[in-house]
């Protein structure tokens, strides 16, 4: 049975991206920080799975965490949105959207592809953002974060390219989740040309087609955005 680590599982993107890869028939290791009652539940639900606490900020925590932990694919998706505008941002606000999205995936990718390499088997998915590609007012950080991620990818496909090892990206754009149920959705609908936001089932959808059928796909950037950006 394959298995797939996907972080920040008890989020939206993450518990749709869990369900989907357990129903094809991988066993999930479910990350989180915190939460632990939504991660338990989220457990029960899915036969194959198993709940793995760390700090993803945390080099230690993650490396304690995952040391004796072998996946054939790696969905880093936790990330956190701290938006103000940058002249009012804080160091605070700065730093830990960065910490979470740009150390965390170095140091969780760093753990774990070692295994992969030895393998010379595996797949790693990152869950970027369309922020990362055109930019938001009040999301430097975001923005800057999601932006690395996906330079990160390109460049980390292309040296292990030759381990048979894939990393490519996903963009998505405005898609339902915690991130977004406070945002002016009605207004920000007329930027998109379907004309409506996306479900989190759609990127699962999309983020298992790069980890287990787009065998021949590395270093791409697939935009989940109905179009908004093209």
């Amino acid at each position: 049975m394959k298995k797939v680590l996907i972080t920040g599982s008890t989020g939206a993107i993450g518990e749709a991206c869990a369900k989907y890869f357990h129903n094809k028939g991988y066993f999930v290791y479910l990350h989180y920080r915190n939460g632990a009652d939504k991660a338990n539940e989220l457990k029960t639900s899915l036969e194959n799975s198993e709940t793995i606490q760390f700090d993803i900020t945390d080099k230690e925590s993650v490396r304690s965490a995952l040391e004796n932990i072998q996946v054939d694919v790696l969905v880093n998706n936790a990330g956190i949105t701290k938006d103000n505008l940058f002249f009012w941002m804080s160091d605070e606000e700065w730093n830990s959207v960065i910490d979470t999205s740009v150390n965390g995936t170095y140091y969780v990718t760093k753990t774990l592809l070692k295994n992969m390499i030895s393998n010379k088997s595996g797949a790693i998915i990152n869950i970027a953002s369309v922020s990362g590609i055109v930019g938001n007012a009040g999301q430097t950080n975001y923005s800057a974060a999601k932006g690395a991620m996906i330079a990160f990818t390109k460049a980390l496909s292309v040296e292990v390219a030759r381990y048979n090892i894939r990393i490519n990206a996903v963009a998505p754009g405005l898609i339902a989740s915690e991130m977004t149920k406070n945002l002016p959705i009605k207004e920000m609908k007329k930027s998109i040309p379907m004309q409506r936001i996306g479900k989190p089932e759609e990127v699962a959808e999309c983020v298992f087609f790069l980890a287990d059928k787009a065998t021949y796909v590395t270093g791409e950037v697939l935009n989940i955005s109905g179009g908004m950006v093209r």
